[in-house]
């Protein structure tokens, strides 16, 4: 199975959520082809969710988990951690008080 570049993946996901004018932006640019992604919903009251996607040895299926979550500070830090560990890592920023992500709508698990 093919799968997708990370930039392609986080271009698609973008353009999904301009879609539903719910504002994102890419805060770390990672490895083009191979970079993991990680995703932080901020709510803009203070607090935060950050998400990794995980793979599941059980079911052979990619699914998005929460990394870190809590006081948008804490979410910060955790995620700075991560990019100490791996420089090629993405980080997409979402702002919506409603807290919509769209990471469980079809197409966005690849």
């Amino acid at each position: 199975m093919t799968r997708l570049t990370a930039e392609f993946w986080v271009q698609a996901y973008l353009t999904r959520l301009r879609l539903y004018e719910i504002p994102a932006f890419v805060v770390a640019h990672g490895d083009n082809t191979a970079g993991a992604v990680l995703i932080k919903l901020n709510t803009l009251n203070g607090l935060a969710v950050a998400y990794q996607r995980s793979f599941d040895l059980m079911s052979g299926e990619r699914t998005w988990v929460v990394l870190s979550e809590g006081n948008e500070t804490d979410v910060d830090a955790a995620l700075s951690k991560q990019r100490g560990f791996d420089p090629d890592l993405w980080v997409i920023e979402v702002e919506d008080r409603q807290g919509r992500h769209l990471l469980d709508e079809p197409g966005l698990k690849d």
